[in-house]
């Protein structure tokens, strides 16, 4: 199976945990980001599901519309 890089957006925690990762822990990382992205887009409807759950987590752990967007204001 043939692959692509890709660039995805993700906190400075994890970019950090990321890169300390031995080399067979980020192939590990990488296939659950592949799966997850597999199951995410074999429908619009999975993506609407996965996206409403991801929404959801974010709302309970105190993520406002508010933050989300002083957040996404800082990565310009």
């Amino acid at each position: 199976m043939t692959s692509q890089a890709i660039t995805i957006h993700v906190n400075p925690q994890v970019a950090r945990a990321f890169k300390r990762a031995s080399k067979r822990d980020r192939l590990k990382l990488e296939t659950i980001v592949n799966v997850k992205l597999v199951e995410a887009t074999r429908t619009q409807e999975s993506l609407k599901r996965v996206m409403r759950e991801i929404s959801r987590k974010a709302h309970s752990r105190g993520l406002t519309h508010d933050i989300l967007k002083e957040l996404l204001n800082e990565n310009q």
